[in-house]
């Protein structure tokens, strides 16, 4: 064999051997390159991961919420076009329309949460007549001692003053500053106009002590299970001038039926 063919031939292998050498490296160098991922890139994609199934949750939510709607919508619509058929709908507060969970006093609560009074679930489910209320009874008439607390009636630190109408058993229970009470009331100005009344509706009212007015509290707190008691209570225990409210002191009535 010549010299020349070889050297020829030894540069060929050579150029060969070197070609192989540079594809296995970079072979190898991508297969470290796909096996291995960033910490960081490896964060990302499960926060982008966590923000999509996020997202899914809160779309079918809205749907759901959005279908219940719907399905309430089409409840009262029904109802309204059944009742229309027959001349006049009716809202009966004890028989809550779709949509509304409970009705009581003047207003109803709402799935979900809100109120709507009488008149405005009246106009959304298209009621012309009211059933199931009772009718409300005149006000009481205001006592002679509206315009200030008498000689007798005892008065508290605070200004409060109070006269007890009928007693209650000694052994009879008090509520404390956030029971629960039951009770019928009549409130006076001191002019004598009555501004509300459970007689007058013809249903006791129930709350907590902890969410009326100051001189509600106080007062209540004297009084025992079976007791009626008048208070006279000063504006700065009362609505203190918040607009839309009685102003000024206010006389209430107050028979405790009950506490929770």
């Amino acid at each position: 064999m010549k010299l020349t063919t070889m050297l020829a031939a030894g540069a060929v292998a050579g150029l060969m051997a070197l070609g192989t050498t540079g594809c296995d490296k970079a072979a190898d160098k991508g297969a470290k390159a796909t096996a291995v991922k960033p910490a960081d890139k490896v964060a990302k994609e499960a926060a982008e991961a966590k923000k999509a199934a996020e997202a899914k949750v809160a779309e079918a939510t809205k749907k759901a919420e959005a279908a219940k709607k719907a399905a309430a919508d089409k409840a009262n619509a029904g109802a309204k076009t059944a009742a229309a058929g027959k001349g006049e709908v009716t809202f009966d507060p004890r028989k809550p329309p779709a949509g509304f969970t409970k009705c009581h006093r003047n207003h109803c609560h709402r799935e979900g949460g809100g109120v709507a009074s009488y008149a405005q679930v009246m106009k959304e489910i298209g009621a012309t007549k009211l059933v199931g209320v009772p009718k409300k009874k005149a006000m009481p008439a205001a006592p002679k001692d509206v315009a200030a607390p008498p000689a007798d009636a005892k008065k508290t630190a605070s200004g409060l003053a109070t006269k007890v109408l009928t007693a209650a058993k000694a052994d009879a229970k008090k509520p404390g500053p956030t029971s629960v009470v039951t009770v019928h009331y009549t409130g006076w100005t001191t002019d004598g106009k009555a501004f509300d009344s459970s007689v007058s509706r013809g249903a006791p009212a129930t709350f907590p002590l902890n969410r009326v007015i100051a001189g509600w509290t106080e007062g209540l707190q004297l009084m025992s299970v079976g007791e009626e008691r008048r208070l006279w209570i000063p504006e700065n225990l009362a609505y203190k001038g918040s607009p839309g409210k009685p102003a000024g002191m206010l006389v209430f009535d107050v028979e405790l039926l009950s506490i929770k």
